[in-house]
């Protein structure tokens, strides 16, 4: 089952006896941790029947010994495990699968990671118990997340607005979802979300952004690079030079395997590149005019002025002249 899936399972009271929710996102985990806990009893029933236990302050032999207690006044007893990545030993649950009590339903939340799937205790869990992994979203896939997520609840986001927040935000989806939800209370349901709100109200600089800064360099528009170098310059805390640096690394790196590609269609670049395809022209353009020679040198570049940030083979000069360097000798 997908999240949506044990969403609809959990209202319709339609439930497995065992859950095990795992994986390095840990977003759903908490989400379907707090659907268990709040929509299978009533409040009433709960106070009897429902416990909260957590991995580093119990063993398998509680965990096994909370699931085999019979409902008191209610027809079922919830048994939700937090920080299950924590408990040792915890292939010694199989006992409990083998023969699961009807009447309890027991959900292991196992976050930031995985079990490994080749493992006798993981096989056992996928034919025994529901087992939900949680996968982190790669960079491309924040974009759309975050168009979906306003979606659901009825607001409509300019595209390079999306990209801006995705860009600004990272990966992390309850910081996402946390943003947006503080958004949300600000914007009416039939406005846009626009760049110039999310400036606005986030902080996120339409004009002065990693986004932007990378379509300057690929266009080698030396007028618009220097004022975002400078913006960047002048703000070394929103802008750390080894974040920066890095981002400009897996740009020019992409416009690199752009040049290997035989087939530089749209969607074919898209995939590649591991790029949402409304960035595909970016990428088009950067290779016209960035050689495969002009990028290992580029590669070269960064790497020198890495090192010159933690201090090797600089002693004197800021991150600010120093990003002001690099990008000069990118550009001519």
């Amino acid at each position: 089952m997908n999240y949506k899936e044990i969403i609809s399972s959990i209202s319709n009271k339609d439930l497995n006896p065992v859950y095990f929710l795992m994986g390095d996102e840990p977003y759903y985990i908490d989400k379907l941790s707090d659907e268990f806990a709040k929509n299978l009893l009533t409040a009433e029933e709960q106070e009897f029947n429902q416990v909260t236990l957590y991995g580093k302050e119990v063993g398998v032999g509680q965990i096994i010994a909370e699931a085999k207690q019979f409902p008191f006044g209610s027809e079922k007893r919830v048994v939700i495990v937090k920080e299950a990545q924590n408990i040792k030993n915890i292939e010694e649950l199989e006992s409990y699968l083998d023969n699961p009590l009807p009447s309890t339903i027991l959900v292991i939340c196992y976050k930031y990671k995985k079990l490994d799937k080749r493992k006798k205790f993981t096989k056992s869990l996928a034919k025994k118990t529901l087992l939900f992994e949680s996968k982190k979203l790669y960079d491309n896939q924040v974009p759309d997340w975050i168009a979906k997520y306003l979606n659901e609840k009825k607001y409509k986001i300019q595209e390079k607005a999306c990209f801006m927040l995705a860009e600004f935000l990272g990966t992390e989806l309850a910081n996402i979802s946390n943003e947006l939800d503080k958004l949300m209370l600000i914007v009416k349901k039939e406005e846009t979300i626009t760049a110039s709100i999310i400036e606005k109200n986030i902080g996120i600089s339409k004009d002065y952004n990693i986004f932007e800064f990378q379509q300057a360099l690929g266009k080698k528009d030396i007028l618009k690079s220097n004022q975002i170098v400078n913006h960047f310059s002048a703000n070394p805390k929103a802008h750390p030079l080894v974040v920066t640096l890095g981002m400009l690394f897996s740009f020019f790196q992409k416009i690199m395997t752009y040049h290997s590609l035989k087939d530089k269609s749209r969607n074919s670049v898209a995939a590649h590149l591991k790029v949402n395809p409304y960035f595909v022209g970016q990428y088009t353009t950067a290779a016209r005019h960035y050689s495969q020679n002009k990028l290992f040198d580029i590669f070269t570049l960064l790497k020198v002025y890495d090192l010159k940030s933690k201090g090797v083979n600089n002693t004197s000069t800021n991150d600010g002249e120093l990003l002001k360097e690099v990008i000069y000798k990118i550009l001519h």
